[in-house]
């Protein structure tokens, strides 16, 4: 009897140490890592075995029997949030847990500048190594309903801007955070506008956004290039704007705009055509979708490019025309 009381006790001793020795590897021990730094990815549904497998072809040793130990202990084993995390050494396993539940996950971001194209943007957004790429091949047609574009078309429907993210989101996301961005900027500064404006639509208003993006050489001149425009539109004249027969060729375009595109009829050749173009051509930002709703109180019809950026505008086509000879053909 004493020999199996002795035994029972060096049981309890050894549970007691083996527990004491898994606290403090649980506490203090670092986790061995193939690399000083980690990116770790953590899939939805996955289970403890199937995290603890994943974790270990990923480079960190951690183990199923102590991954399913410590969760069980904690009270953690359904809080483990999905997402890619950075794991620096030395760290343990408690401190890689603490930031799994928290949802401590690893932060990217993605920029989209002012006048791109939807394709410029949507290249960017295939080739990002941190968004999941769920649109991958989808024709436009098909990716803007699945990010709740109504307009005709993707172009101009997304708010030129930085966007942050988790490191694993579908891209589908940043479209759809990005086109309710745009969304709000343009409703918001559509209740906000200057009375009497030539639009029909706030979409209008965005085409008109996006011409003035385009044709802006600097800050300051920004509200009396959405003037000229406005003021062309108001009297039937047409907009006669560089950008948007540029867009209208597309790839024919080689980087130099001659007499002859000026004259190939296409719906953006404002040239040959009366009115705003049938969509934007370039995502306009929130300078300029504020112009485009708010122009400047100038009279002008007119307006030539000085070669700093910045343009000379004029109220009649003899002062323009005094304007391009100094400005434009003495650079010739």
């Amino acid at each position: 009897m004493r020999a199996k009381r002795s035994v029972f006790r060096w049981l309890i001793a050894g549970a007691v140490l083996l527990g004491a020795l898994a606290a403090w590897r649980y506490a203090f021990a670092p986790l061995e890592q193939a690399q000083p730094e980690l990116r770790i990815s953590i899939e939805r549904g996955g289970g403890l075995r199937g995290i603890a497998a994943s974790l270990e072809r990923q480079g960190l040793e951690v183990s199923f029997p102590t991954l399913w130990l410590a969760t069980r202990l904690r009270g953690d084993a359904t809080r483990l949030k999905a997402g890619t995390y950075l794991v620096a050494a030395p760290t343990t396993l408690r401190v890689l847990l603490d930031r799994i539940v928290a949802g401590d996950v690893l932060m990217a971001e993605i920029r989209f500048l002012e006048g791109w194209t939807f394709a410029q943007m949507r290249e960017v957004i295939d080739t990002h190594p941190d968004l999941r790429h769920d649109s991958a091949g989808l024709p436009e047609a098909e990716l803007v309903g699945k990010i709740g574009v109504t307009a005709p078309g993707a172009e101009g429907q997304f708010l030129p801007e930085t966007y942050r993210f988790a490191s694993g989101t579908s891209d589908l996301d940043i479209y759809r955070q990005a086109h309710r961005e745009l969304r709000r900027t343009l409703d918001e500064a559509w209740q906000a506008r200057a009375p009497g404006l030539p639009y029909a639509s706030p979409y209008e208003a965005l085409i008109m956004a996006s011409i003035v993006e385009k044709e802006t050489g600097i800050e300051a001149d920004r509200e009396k290039v959405a003037a000229v425009f406005v003021n062309r539109l108001r009297i039937g004249m047409r907009l006669q704007s560089d950008p948007t027969t540029i867009y209208g060729l597309g790839s024919r375009f080689d980087g130099n705009l001659r007499k002859p595109d000026l004259l190939a009829d296409t719906p953006y050749n404002t040239y040959t055509r009366a009115g705003l173009t049938p969509t934007p051509i370039a995502l306009p930002g929130r300078a300029s979708i504020t112009a485009a709703l708010h122009p400047a109180s100038i009279s002008a019809l007119y307006f030539v490019a000085r070669g700093d950026g910045s343009s000379v505008f004029s109220d009649d086509l003899a002062a323009h025309n005094r304007a391009v000879a100094r400005y434009q053909l003495k650079r010739r």
